[in-house]
């Protein structure tokens, strides 16, 4: 199985970003495990409501503005990820500072676009 993921603002609906790239993440065969703000299922994804403490994440990709960020900054640095994407709309640079500050890497990019060019 691949890297293990963590979608923060997971969607129940079909044409968000965050949906997408739930089902090309486990296209992809990497594990998926998500939070939102109402559950349900998205491919074989629980969608989570509950900041839970997952283990062994590999890269929590973003999809809540900078404004709603601010919320889960210490719930992500706590998970240890070993980076932080930033998908468009989601740039924040004081979050980028904190997980600077924390040896925690991110990156300012599209998962989908990564995971279509290999380099995810």
């Amino acid at each position: 199985m691949g890297k293990k993921t963590l979608v923060v603002g997971a969607s129940l609906k079909a044409g968000r970003y965050s949906n997408l790239a739930i089902n090309k993440l486990r296209n992809h065969e990497h594990e998926v495990v998500a939070f939102g703000i109402k559950p349900g299922q998205v491919s074989d994804v629980d969608i989570d409501t509950e900041l839970l403490p997952y283990e062994g994440i590999d890269t929590v990709t973003l999809y809540l503005n900078p404004r709603r960020q601010s919320a889960y900054y210490d719930y992500i640095i706590g998970l240890k990820p070993k980076r932080v994407i930033f998908n468009p709309g989601t740039e924040n640079p004081e979050f980028y500072q904190l997980l600077k500050d924390h040896n925690i890497a991110f990156e300012v990019a599209c998962t989908l676009v990564l995971l279509s060019t290999n380099q995810y």
